[in-house]
């Protein structure tokens, strides 16, 4: 069971404001803070690169932390300056070709959908997207056929769409996927940190995420999963450098043995280290709990909002998270931002532009938002509902 108290005494704001924006950038607890601060600190006294070699080993944690939350090895993780980031750089380690096929949802985060058109405009690749089933989330059998069909050379699901409480079944499409010995790529942004994330029962062949969300980690910090397919076939950056890659020769040069091969040479070291404090955290918690916890706490929130006349609770799926979506007519969204930061409540709206294709669907142009997390209570929940203005 958690222990709320000590969980709410170890993040500094809690004690001003209701934060239900945990979707955006949670509330870090005060090791990563104090991690970043420590640090900064001895860069300040000693400089940048005398500081990085002494705490060397401390770094390497972050590695070790990383892959414990995703059960893999630190070789197989690399760090990366967001989910966006991360996502990227698996993109451009695939060797595309005219005609090649990416088979994506129809719930892909935005910034994705962005990349896989200006793929399609660069490459003259084809864009594929497998059907959503009547009830929500992405049809399976559609993908499966797809796959059987048209041969894609990529596979990119978002585990959880940044604009509903939808999970995706990225295992299921996991299986698929290996039997075709199709690479398959996983954005896992809205994922990490609210619940259990095990590559190896995903079996994806790249993962990404941001430190800043659910993992309540640093801003300007990420990871990205790479497997060992991946790093046996020989994928690498589109554009290497002295990290990712050993020069041998005046012409000749190795990429890195592990996913050290995704990564550049300048690092962060304070943003590295308060990432390696956020893993420990949820860990310490125990992903699990955390998991039963957000779920139980948007349960809340999406009874509290139906049973507000005329809203309407957007989320669909067999399985939902910790993304609670809804809509009301009467709504403004600037109007509505304004009026719960006045009162120290912090949500979000995701307009239309971060869902082209969800939002029509739904009959709606933009959503309020509300991603409550673990250290969050049942009493916010309730005011900040009671704070809504109809």
């Amino acid at each position: 069971m958690l222990n709320l108290e000590q969980l709410r005494a170890d993040t500094p704001g809690c004690t001003h404001r209701i934060h239900l924006n945990n979707a955006g950038s949670a509330l870090p607890p005060a090791p990563v803070l104090q991690a970043m601060q420590k640090h900064l600190e001895l860069e300040a006294r000693i400089g940048g690169y005398e500081a990085a070699d002494q705490v060397a080993a401390d770094i390497a944690g972050f590695y070790d932390a990383v892959a414990r939350l995703l059960n893999t090895r630190s070789r197989n993780i690399a760090f990366a300056a967001s989910a966006t980031d991360a996502y990227a750089r698996a993109l451009s380690a695939i060797p595309w070709q005219p005609g090649d096929v990416i088979l994506s949802t129809e719930n892909d985060y935005v910034s994705n959908q962005i990349a896989f058109l200006s793929l399609q405009k660069r490459f003259q690749i084809q864009l594929l997207r497998a059907r959503d089933l009547p009830e929500g989330g992405v049809d399976v059998a559609d993908m499966e056929r797809l796959i059987r069909e048209r041969h894609p050379k990529l596979v990119a699901v978002t585990h959880v769409p940044t604009n509903s409480g939808l999970v995706q079944p990225v295992e299921e499409i996991g299986r698929i996927c290996r039997a075709a010995g199709v690479w398959y790529l996983v954005d896992a942004c809205q994922s990490a940190g609210q619940m259990p994330l095990d590559v190896e029962r995903i079996g994806c062949d790249f993962l990404s995420a941001t430190m800043r969300k659910f993992l309540r980690g640093p801003r300007g910090a990420g990871f990205l999963y790479v497997s060992d397919r991946v790093l046996d076939t020989g994928l690498e950056l589109l554009l290497p450098d002295m990290r990712s890659a050993n020069w041998t020769g005046p012409d000749t040069y190795d990429p890195a043995p592990d996913a050290r091969r995704f990564e550049y040479w300048e690092m962060p070291p304070a943003l590295l280290l308060g990432s390696k404090a956020a893993a420990e955290y949820a860990l310490a918690v125990g992903m699990d709990r955390i998991e039963a916890r957000v779920r139980q706490l948007a349960g809340l929130t999406r009874r509290l909002l139906a049973d507000l006349p005329g809203v309407r609770v957007l989320d669909q799926g067999r399985y939902l998270c910790g993304i609670v979506t809804a809509h009301h007519p009467a709504w403004d969204s600037k109007t509505l931002m304004e009026g719960m930061s006045q009162r120290g409540i912090n949500v979000r709206t995701s307009p239309l532009y971060v869902a082209q294709i969800d939002f029509p669907r739904k009959r709606v142009e933009w959503a309020l938002r509300i991603s409550p997390h673990y250290y969050n209570t049942e009493e916010e929940i309730e005011r900040a509902i009671r704070a809504i203005p109809l």
